[in-house]
């Protein structure tokens, strides 16, 4: 896998201070991406296991909220084994953190439906707090949505989604 960007003090993607990772590789082509170099699934620098452990390392500070898998595209078939592996290593180091992932894919008609079949699917999404999901569509862009670009685009909350089976969105209001 590549990446095209760390961003060790991002407060633009999730709540709090975050460290974001936008991998490469993407086959949404939205109109207006706001990233659109990191399409290509060679962009950027290739993802190590020196550069796992720098992500790791930068969530130690107790003012780091969180993690945030952005894109490129996480979800695409070739990123999921980095994305699962990274995500493993960071909720079992630190559980009070949260981890959101942002997807073009959408999460009933894709999501759940890779999970099925996909075991690295399925075990990631119970490591994710929050899936930004949906294309960005310049026609609903708002800069008024709380961490997402256009109105299409839906903030769930994964952990109550999979215990309640259905879709749970966030409250926004509350977000963490």
């Amino acid at each position: 896998m590549y990446y095209g960007m760390i961003k060790k003090y991002d407060v633009a993607d999730g709540p709090g201070v975050r460290v974001s990772l936008f991998v490469s590789g993407c086959r949404h082509l939205c109109e207006g991406c706001f990233n659109a170099q990191t399409r290509d699934f060679k962009y950027g620098e290739v993802y190590t296991a020196e550069v796992e452990q720098s992500l790791i390392d930068a969530m130690a500070p107790d003012y780091i909220s969180g993690f945030t898998f952005l894109g490129g595209e996480p979800m695409e078939p070739e990123n999921r084994p980095f994305v699962f592996s990274l995500a493993k290593k960071l909720r079992d180091k630190y559980p009070e953190k949260t981890i959101w992932l942002y997807s073009g894919y959408t999460y009933e008609t894709d999501i759940l439906e890779w999970a099925k079949t996909d075991e690295v699917v399925r075990n990631l999404l119970p490591l994710l707090d929050v899936i930004v999901d949906g294309e960005f569509h310049i026609k609903e862009k708002s800069l008024m949505l709380k961490f997402r670009g256009s109105s299409n685009q839906r903030l769930i909350d994964v952990k109550r989604s999979l215990e309640e089976g259905k879709t749970v969105l966030c409250d926004e209001d509350n977000l963490r």
